[in-house]
């Protein structure tokens, strides 16, 4: 099996973005410039990220990056990739980064829609479960029993959370993979697999919201951790819509843990958390199903 390190590449990231205190996702993006470098051009819909970078005339990412309409990611980005195309440049990389409400809902069908014509462009959504950036609102992310400013206590979400891996798989995309920054070795390792291989790739990477889940900012790393080893957001990885591989083999411990560092879990009724522990193992028993398939 192929190895990766990541590369020795120059820091783009500038110091002065305007994320919240204990955001996941700054972290992240830090580590995909790394591994993706300066010949990689950015397209962000209306979400944080699109404020986090920056105002204009400011940009914290240090290469260029075009801001669009909010279910527009990955046509905009198609279209910067074709106009490369055009123009002979083979080696730079273009990435969508979306929130999961301009991927799960608002975007799905532009997402879908280059997914199925297989466009070459490298989809990162960056997961925090609502929609953060316009006040936390409860997005198809969103998991059951969570609280959210439109699932207010006594209205708790009741739906599970949208199986976004399932559904890109059933696209049978060259790659698809989940991704968390408490195994920044894995994460590396599949944003230089994903930059490597042609054609419509997507890393789907939870990203801790102290904002939005009402946590303490020092617990964004535990949080993360926490996800992978309770089964809530596995680690694993879909080549072509057929074969699977499972990065971590977590042990389903942990649960209780991830909810009571978060406050929209504080209102969740017993029967709530019984239907998400239930969901969580029938998704990690498919999964399994699966890696053997």
């Amino acid at each position: 099996m192929k190895t990766y390190e990541l590369p020795n590449q120059p820091e783009t990231l500038e110091a002065g973005h305007a994320a919240c205190a204990g955001c996941g996702l700054m972290p992240a993006v830090r580590l995909i410039q790394r591994c993706l470098g300066p010949k990689t051009v950015y397209v962000a819909p209306a979400c944080c990220f699109s404020v986090i970078n920056g105002q204009y005339p400011f940009s914290a990412i240090g290469v260029p990056l075009v801001n669009c309409a909010f279910e527009t990611a990955a046509i905009t980005a198609s279209g910067v990739r074709a106009g490369f195309d055009v123009q002979g440049i083979v080696d730079t990389t273009v990435v969508a980064l979306a929130g999961d409400g301009g991927t799960f809902d608002i975007g799905f069908g532009a997402l879908s829609a280059a997914a199925e014509r297989n466009e070459d462009i490298l989809y990162i959504c960056y997961d925090n479960e609502a929609y953060m950036n316009t006040g936390i609102q409860r997005s198809s992310a969103t998991p059951i029993g969570a609280w959210t400013t439109t699932t207010p206590q006594g209205a708790l979400k009741g739906e599970a959370k949208k199986d976004i891996g399932a559904i890109m798989a059933a696209h049978r995309i060259p790659y698809f993979a989940t991704a968390s920054i408490a195994w920044p070795e894995d994460f590396s390792a599949k944003l230089l697999k994903a930059k490597e291989t042609k054609g419509f790739r997507m890393i789907h990477y939870l990203c801790p919201c102290p904002t939005g889940w009402h946590a303490d900012p020092k617990h964004m790393i535990t949080l993360a951790r926490l996800a992978v080893e309770s089964r809530v957001f596995p680690l694993y990885e879909v080549f072509d819509g057929k074969r699977w591989a499972l990065n971590v083999n977590s042990s389903g411990k942990g649960l209780e843990d991830y909810l009571k560092l978060q406050g929209r879990f504080k209102y969740m009724t017993p029967e709530q958390a019984r239907m998400l522990r239930g969901i969580i193992e029938e998704r990690w028993e498919q999964l399994i199903k699966n890696l053997d398939s």
